[in-house]
């Protein structure tokens, strides 16, 4: 994986993330409200969840 790669990468997430917000703000609030109101076990399993899913990908995608 290339350094252009990983930024690539990086700023794709940034970009669909921003869309996020701005095309759904009532949505992320409510979102973030019901993750500050979850257990630190819930939430350090779902971040375990999301970044195993996420690495997962980049190895898919360097297999291609």
């Amino acid at each position: 994986m290339s350094l252009a790669g990983l930024l690539a990468g990086l700023g794709l997430v940034l970009a669909l993330e921003g869309l996020v917000y701005a095309a759904f703000p009532d949505a992320v609030r409510r979102a973030l409200a019901t993750l500050v109101s979850l257990p630190d076990t819930t939430l350090r399993g779902l971040g375990l969840v999301v970044a195993a899913t996420g690495a997962a990908l980049v190895l898919v995608a360097g297999a291609l």
